[in-house]
């Protein structure tokens, strides 16, 4: 699965708007809209943070943090 896709499955597991998303992740509503269009991607800070979401909410990170190597090898 690819990055924005695998971002859009972590919000809709958490019932969340990507505004409620973007705010619980402390980065802008266009910040998430760009993640999911594939427009842009996640540094790693945002990474850590959606690392910690993920934990507190209790979805996995696995298919997420997969997906964002691959994009990080693609870029290289």
């Amino acid at each position: 699965m690819n990055l924005s896709n695998e971002i859009k499955i972590i919000r809709q597991k958490a019932f969340m708007t990507q505004e409620a998303f973007a705010k619980a992740l402390n980065v802008a509503f266009s910040t998430v809209n760009r993640w999911e269009s594939g427009k842009t991607h996640p540094n790693m800070t945002a990474m850590k943070q959606l690392k910690i979401f993920c934990d507190v909410n209790n979805i996995s990170f696995d298919e997420l943090q997969n997906a964002w190597l691959n994009k990080s090898k693609e870029v290289k």
